[in-house]
C-alpha cells in the first residue's frame, strides 16, 4: 500500500523548519503554514529561505507531492460584504503564489462562511469566483477545498458544497478536495463500521469524486456524530474509534495522496503515525 501520513508540523522560525520536523516524527507528508495564519500580511519569501526549505526538503526525503499547505483561518472567500472578499482574494493569491515558490502544488484551504447574513448558495457562489480568479491570476498550484464540521455559519459540511464549488470552477485540472475525518463524521457522515464507511465514501464518489481527492486530514472526534462541532481527538481515542482508521489504511482510493494528522497531542504524533502504519494488512 502506498499510503504517506505525516502532521500538520510547525514552521515555526521559518517555513524551512517543517521539513526537519516531520522527518523527527517519521512523516513521509506535512502540512504547514507558510505564513503567521493568524496575519493577513507577511514577509515575503526571500530566495535564501527558499533554497533552505529546498535543502531541508532534499534531507528530509519526503515528495514535494507529499506536502499540504494550509491558508491563513483569516481568510473567508465566501465573506457576505464586498470588501471582506476583496482583502480575502488578495491574501489568498499570496498565499497560492508562496506556495508556488516554494515548488510546492496544493493549497488546502476552508471554504469560507455566510455569516449568517445570506444563503448558503451565494456564499458557495462567491467562493467559486474568487477561486477563478485566483486561477486566473497564478499558476501552478491546485487549490484544495477542504470540507467543514459545519460548526457556526461554516460552509462545506455537506459533499454537495464541494460539488457546487467544483461545477462552477473553470479550470478543473487545479481543483481538489481534502476530507478531514473527523469534520466528516461531526457533518453526519458516519465511519464507524465498515458498513457506514463503505456508504459514506460511496456517496462522497458520486457527489464529489474520488479524482478530485488530494489529501486528508486524518484526525479522530471529541465531538459527537452530527453534532457540527469541529473538536479533534487521537486516534482510536475518539467517537470514531479505531476501526474506522483501519478500513481507510487498507483502502487503495487513499493511495499516494498526503494523509495529515491534526491530533490533539503533538507529542504523541510519531506514536500515532507508527500505528496507522501497522494498521496495514
Amino acid at each position: 500500500m502506498n499510503k504517506f501520513i505525516g502532521a500538520h508540523v510547525s514552521s515555526s522560525g521559518g517555513v524551512f523548519n517543517a521539513p526537519m520536523n516531520a522527518i523527527e516524527i517519521g512523516a513521509k507528508a506535512f502540512a504547514l503554514f507558510t505564513k503567521n495564519q493568524r496575519q493577513w500580511k507577511s514577509k515575503p519569501l526571500d530566495s535564501k529561505i527558499i533554497d533552505k526549505f529546498n535543502k531541508n526538503m532534499e534531507i528530509s526525503q519526503i515528495d514535494k507531492n507529499m506536502v499540504l499547505p494550509h491558508d491563513s483561518y483569516l481568510i473567508n472567500l465566501g465573506h457576505p460584504e464586498q470588501e471582506n472578499r476583496d482583502k480575502s482574494l488578495n491574501a489568498f493569491i499570496d498565499e497560492v503564489e508562496r506556495v508556488d515558490l516554494l515548488g510546492l502544488n496544493k493549497l488546502n484551504f476552508h471554504p469560507g462562511s455566510h455569516l449568517k447574513k445570506i444563503s448558503e448558495e451565494e456564499s458557495l457562489t462567491f467562493v467559486a469566483e474568487l477561486m477563478n480568479r485566483t486561477l486566473e491570476k497564478t499558476k501552478n498550484v491546485s487549490l484544495v477545498i477542504e470540507n467543514t464540521a459545519g460548526q457556526g455559519s461554516n460552509l462545506g459540511y455537506r459533499f454537495e458544497h464541494l460539488a457546487f464549488i467544483i461545477d462552477k470552477i473553470e479550470d478543473k485540472s487545479r481543483v481538489g478536495v481534502c476530507i478531514d475525518t473527523c469534520h466528516t463524521f461531526a457533518s453526519g457522515y458516519d465511519l464507524r463500521t465498515e458498513e457506514t464507511y463503505q456508504e459514506t465514501m460511496k456517496k462522497f464518489d458520486e457527489i464529489v469524486g474520488f479524482k478530485y481527492l488530494q489529501g486528508v486530514h486524518l484526525n479522530d472526534a471529541k465531538s459527537e456524530f452530527q453534532s457540527r462541532v469541529d473538536r479533534h481527538h487521537s486516534i482510536g481515542q475518539g467517537n470514531i474509534g479505531l476501526d474506522f482508521f483501519k478500513f481507510l489504511m487498507n483502502d487503495e482510493r487513499f493511495n499516494n495522496i498526503p494523509l495529515i494528522l491534526e491530533t490533539i497531542n503533538p507529542d504523541i504524533w510519531a506514536d500515532e503515525i507508527k500505528l496507522l502504519y501497522s494498521l496495514q494488512k
